[in-house]
């Protein structure tokens, strides 16, 4: 069994029997068939020194058996890596950011405390995924929908933390920006609840996430300041009905003006589905579509149509563009609906995606995973024009002229005001192959940094290359981050390295 970096053996004994105590022996994994199941997947270092692997692993059940597990690793100086079900796959899995951390696995706490109807939201803990929630509010026959990400086995709570989002309508495909009260235990042991949870025996928790004072909640997003134990989110109420439009343009430069209806429709919410733009390929001497751009819109079915009447008008006032307006869609879905449906639209969590990267006739030898490059660019046609050429001219140099299967871009909207140029890089277990890719995957980093694009969300293994662009003032964003690291955190034992975040102890290691 290996030993945490910097920890003696009997600092770590001590430990490990001070958590078999708190959560049971048989909930604490030091045997290496167990502690392998914490691997990340689509690990870009996979079988190679620098691969983060965890430790231990110790999966507590209740608030107060995390308080414990952290007093301990606090005591003991224990490296811990908190997370809730480990499938944030492309994004570092559930292997520690800190090689040789022990994983604290919150998949057991797994309760869905609440969900109210009346009001639209639930409160869960770290364990609840997507599945779960939907099939405890359909259990119940509630009248709300959840908005799920693709794929939907992931926990609620990690993906709304790790800054996810999905695929309904607005504010709700927002994770974090939909969530309203955190309990979270502090690296002390200390639990502090946030916005009106602060309010002993608070009726209004989830119904107002400022609370008084300061505003702390974002300071645990994408963060290594705590572990978060319960969560609220807002919940959708079940829409009438749902109909998307699409606009297509065989004109390269209408983008602009596309893009441009596209904000303004967004901004006076007659669009509130999650849109998306796709194409971009030259295609001589075809009549395919240039650039298609799709506008769903959720509501009560008089209202849909005059939204969708209004966005028809906007997007055909541009030379060279048409615009087809999609069936109409009534909810509850009919079983013949359901079978033509995209789920995740619908809020039904599924696990489609992963069919897109499988063997198929295009992709005879699948890599296997994949991590994504995800720079976010203005929200202006221009933009999503200069990206374009920016990928055509670098892609060739980045690639050192080999074919290496790298898919991109992918234009994703799915945040209002936002605009994300995806790559995704190919990643398996050649050692050669992935070397690249991390190559590759280095220089488009810096490339966009020199732009002025940076990830809004990076894989483990390159949280501090990206960590690194957010520079201005001489990275003051990253000391204050330290600062704060260093006051509620002064050991250094959660999530060290996380979103670039080190402990005093690490940083210069």
């Amino acid at each position: 069994m290996p030993t945490p970096p910097n920890v003696s053996p009997a600092a770590f004994a001590a430990a490990l029997t001070a958590w078999r105590q708190a959560v049971g022996p048989e909930w604490v994994f030091t045997s290496a068939e167990d502690v392998a199941l914490y691997r990340d997947f689509y690990s870009p270092f996979w079988g190679e020194p620098e691969e983060r692997v965890a430790s231990a692993a110790v999966a507590p059940a209740t608030l107060e058996q995390v308080q414990a597990v952290v007093r301990a690793a606090n005591q003991h100086r224990i490296p811990l890596y908190p997370i809730s079900t480990g499938r944030n796959l492309a994004y570092g899995g559930s292997a520690p950011v800190y090689s040789g951390s022990v994983v604290l696995d919150l998949k057991r706490m797994n309760r869905v405390i609440e969900v109210s109807e009346r009001n639209a939201y639930a409160l869960v803990e770290p364990g609840v995924s997507y599945f779960d929630l939907y099939e405890h509010i359909t259990k119940e026959g509630l009248d709300v929908w959840i908005d799920t990400p693709d794929p939907g086995w992931g926990s609620v709570i990690g993906n709304a933390l790790d800054g996810g989002a999905g695929w309904t309508a607005s504010p709700f495909r927002d994770h974090f920006g939909s969530h309203c009260g955190l309990e979270v235990v502090l690296a002390s042991g200390e639990v502090v609840r946030t916005g009106m949870g602060a309010l002993p025996n608070s009726r209004t928790w989830q119904q107002n996430r400022w609370g008084f004072g300061p505003w702390v909640d974002g300071l645990f997003r994408q963060s290594n300041f705590g572990v978060v134990t319960k969560m609220g989110i807002y919940l959708m109420p079940r829409p009438e009905a749902m109909v998307s439009g699409t606009a297509t343009t065989d004109r390269d430069e209408n983008i602009v003006p596309m893009l441009d209806a596209l904000n303004l429709l967004e901004n006076q919410h007659v669009v509130n589905g999650s849109t998306q733009i796709y194409g971009g390929l030259d295609r001589p001497g075809t009549h395919s579509p240039v650039w298609t751009c799709t506008v769903p819109i959720y509501g009560p079915e008089n209202v849909v149509r005059a939204q969708m009447e209004y966005a028809r008008r906007k997007f055909t006032a541009i030379p060279g563009v048409n615009f087809l307006e999609g069936e109409l869609v009534r909810t509850p879905l009919s079983p013949e609906a359901l079978k033509r449906a995209h789920l995740v639209n619908f809020g039904i969590p599924n696990l489609s995606t992963f069919a897109m990267l499988g063997r198929s006739p295009g992709n005879p030898d699948p890599a296997g995973g994949h991590i994504g490059f995800s720079p976010i660019v203005p929200r202006t046609g221009e933009s999503l024009l200069e990206f374009k050429r920016f990928y055509q001219e670098n892609l060739p140099k980045v690639s050192g002229g080999e074919n290496l299967g790298i898919i991109g871009p992918v234009y994703m909207t799915c945040w209002e005001r936002t605009l994300v140029c995806l790559i995704m890089f190919p990643i398996g277990r050649d050692k050669e192959r992935n070397a690249k890719m991390r190559r590759a995957f280095e220089a488009w980093v810096r490339l966009a940094a020199e732009r002025g694009w940076a990830e809004y969300r990076a894989p483990a293994a390159f949280q501090d290359l990206v960590s690194d662009t957010y520079s201005y003032n001489h990275n003051a964003l990253r000391r204050l981050r330290e600062t704060i690291k260093d006051a509620v955190d002064p050991n250094g034992i959660l999530s060290a390295g996380r979103y670039g975040v080190w402990p005093k102890h690490l940083r210069k290691v």
